[in-house]
């Protein structure tokens, strides 16, 4: 019997540090290991970051359709930048640049 216990004494500590060994091993270089896990985290962070600017935008864009419906001078605005148009009886200027001469060689 003193035999079976020196065996089991000694026995173990081997198994549980065969133990442990494996489940380092796992941590460091498994599936879903400490890399994978960082590099999760730092796209969680860029997508916060997106998420922000989209929320920015949206918010400008809300504004932008209420002034749209609440009033005439924002939609008279918008029709004179985005589309050009005029009122009757203004004048339009426009100016026309020329092209800056080509460097001589």
């Amino acid at each position: 019997m003193r035999v079976q216990g020196k065996q089991l004494k000694f026995l173990l500590p081997l198994v549980l540090a065969l133990l442990l060994v494996i489940l380092q091993y796992e941590l460091w270089f498994g599936e879903g290991d400490l890399s994978d896990a960082w590099r999760l985290q730092r796209q969680v962070s860029e997508q916060k970051a997106e998420n922000i600017e989209l929320m920015k935008r949206n918010q400008a864009l809300t504004a932008q359709v209420q002034d749209l419906k609440q009033g005439q001078a924002a939609v008279e605005e918008q029709a004179r930048t985005d589309l050009g148009m005029i009122k009757k009886g203004e004048t339009f200027y426009q100016i026309v640049r020329e092209p800056a001469a080509p460097p001589k060689q």
